[in-house]
C-alpha cells in the first residue's frame, strides 16, 4: 500500500477551510482535478456520516467518490474512508486532513493513504494536485481570514 501527502498554505482561517472541505457548497468549489463542474456534493458531517461527490472533467469523463467520516475534530482534523464508484480504483483508501493556524491563514496537510499500487498513487497525486490548487485559489486574495 502506498499514499500521497501534500502541504498547502490556504489564505483563510482553519474553520473556513474546514467548511470548504466538508459542506456541499464548499466541495462544489474545488473538487475535481480540472475546471470541470461538480455535479453532486453531499455530506453528513458526523462520525459515521457519509459523503459523496461526482464531478465531470473537461474531457467529459465523470467520476464519483464516496466514503464515511471516521474522525471529525473541527477545525483541526478530518479523517474519512475513500472509495470510487464503478471500480475506478479497487478497495478502500483513507484521507486524513490536518489544519493548523498560521499567521496568514491555515497550513493544510492532506494525506491519501492505503492506495492500492503505484499507478493508483500517481493518479491520485495528479488529481489531488489539481483539486488542492483550486482550493488554494478559492481563497487567494480574499479577505477570508477576517471572516
Amino acid at each position: 500500500m502506498t499514499g500521497v501527502t501534500f502541504v498547502r498554505k490556504i489564505a483563510a482561517r482553519p474553520s473556513i477551510v474546514f467548511d470548504a472541505l466538508t459542506t456541499p457548497e464548499g466541495l462544489r468549489n474545488w473538487m475535481g482535478p480540472d475546471a470541470g463542474p461538480v455535479l453532486i456534493a453531499e455530506s453528513d458531517v458526523r462520525v459515521g456520516g457519509a459523503f459523496r461527490v461526482r464531478f465531470r472533467m473537461l474531457d467529459n469523463s465523470e467520476h464519483e467518490c464516496f466514503g464515511t467520516y471516521l474522525e471529525i475534530a473541527k477545525p483541526e482534523r478530518l479523517v474519512m474512508t475513500w472509495h470510487w464508484k464503478d471500480g475506478e480504483d479497487p478497495g478502500e483508501s483513507r484521507v486524513e486532513v490536518t489544519l493548523r493556524p498560521i499567521p496568514k491563514g491555515t497550513e493544510l496537510t492532506f494525506t491519501h493513504a492505503l492506495l492500492a499500487n503505484e499507478g493508483t498513487r500517481a493518479s491520485h497525486e495528479h488529481g489531488w494536485t489539481g483539486a488542492l490548487d483550486k482550493l488554494e485559489r478559492l481563497f487567494a486574495g480574499a479577505s477570508s481570514w477576517a471572516n
